[in-house]
C-alpha cells in the first residue's frame, strides 16, 4: 500500500518529536504492509513549512530505515492568503513526490464562495488538487455539494483511514462509506500523527472497504491511485460521480393499528 498523507518526520509540526518516534512509525507502517510513504507537514498558521529542513529530515529518516521503505515528501497545505502567494512561487516543493498532486486542506469554520475561484485557478496553473480528510470537515459534512462538484471539476478526495474503522466517530465512517459508494473519493491515507492514538498503519481499513466494495475497490484507492500520484501519473481509477440517493420514507398508515414499529 501506499500512504499519500502522514506526519512522520519530527519537530515539524503536531507529529513526532524526535527522529526514534519518527522510526517507531516508519516500522509501524512496513510491519502493516506499506511500501512508499509520503511525509506531509502542515504549512498553515502555525506551523512553518521549511523545504530544505523537510527534505534534510526526509533523507535522515530513509537513509536509517533503508530500502524497505521509500519515503517522499508533500505538505498538507492550508489555502491561506500567505501560503497561496508562496505557492505561486514555489508549488512542486509543497507538492506529493515533487510532482503535481497537491494535499489541500480546508478550515472546518468557513470556507468562503470564493475557494471555488482560487481551486480553478491553482487547477490551471498545473496543479492536480486532493481534498484532504472532509470526512473529518464539519462544513463539507454538512454540505457534500460542494465536495461533489469540485470533485466533477477535477478536484479529488482523500478519506482518513482511521475514520473508516470508526476511529473518528460513527458519523466520519458512515458518510466516508457513503462517499466512497458515490465515486467522490480517490484516495485512502493515515493522515499518522504518533504510534500510539494516530499510527501509520492502512490495512485494516482496507480491509473494511474491501469487504463493502470489493478487492478492486481497495486497490484502488489504497495502491493504484496512491501509486500513481507518488509517481506524478494520472489516476488509473477515476468513478464517475453519483448523485446521492435519497434514503427512503416510510409510507404513512392509514390505521395506528396497522403500523409496525
Amino acid at each position: 500500500m501506499v500512504d499519500l498523507h502522514c506526519h512522520i518526520l519530527p519537530g515539524l509540526d503536531d507529529g513526532p518529536d524526535r527522529m526514534e518516534e519518527s522510526l517507531e512509525m516508519a516500522e509501524t507502517a512496513i510491519a502493516d504492509g506499506l511500501t512508499h510513504v509520503v511525509a506531509t507537514p502542515h504549512s498553515n498558521e502555525r506551523f512553518w513549512f521549511d523545504f530544505a529542513h523537510v527534505r534534510r529530515l526526509r533523507d535522515e529518516l530513509q537513509n536509517r530505515i533503508g530500502n524497505r521503505l521509500t519515503m517522499a515528501t508533500g505538505c498538507d497545505f492550508h489555502l491561506n492568503p500567505e501560503n497561496l502567494a508562496r505557492l505561486r512561487k514555489q508549488s512542486r516543493q509543497y507538492c506529493i513526490n515533487q510532482h503535481d498532486y497537491l494535499l489541500l486542506e480546508f478550515n472546518e469554520v468557513s470556507i468562503p464562495p470564493a475557494v471555488d475561484r482560487t481551486l480553478h485557478e491553482l487547477q490551471l496553473s498545473g496543479l492536480r488538487l486532493i481534498v484532504t480528510h472532509p470526512e473529518r470537515n464539519a462544513i463539507l459534512r454538512r454540505h457534500p455539494e460542494r465536495l461533489r462538484e469540485w470533485v466533477r471539476r477535477g478536484c479529488f478526495a482523500q478519506l482518513t483511514a482511521a475514520a473508516l474503522t470508526g476511529g473518528f466517530g460513527p458519523t466520519a465512517q458512515q458518510i466516508g462509506l457513503q462517499w466512497i459508494g458515490e465515486g467522490i473519493i480517490h484516495f485512502v491515507a493515515s493522515d499518522a500523527h504518533n504510534n500510539r492514538t494516530r499510527p501509520l498503519r492502512l490495512q485494516s481499513a482496507y480491509d473494511v472497504v474491501a469487504i463493502q466494495f470489493g478487492e478492486e475497490k481497495a486497490r484502488a484507492l489504497f495502491l493504484d491511485n496512491p501509486h500513481a500520484a507518488f509517481e506524478g501519473r494520472d489516476l488509473p481509477h477515476v468513478p464517475e460521480v453519483e448523485e446521492p440517493v435519497a434514503p427512503r420514507r416510510r409510507k404513512r398508515c392509514l390505521q395506528q393499528a396497522s403500523c409496525r414499529r
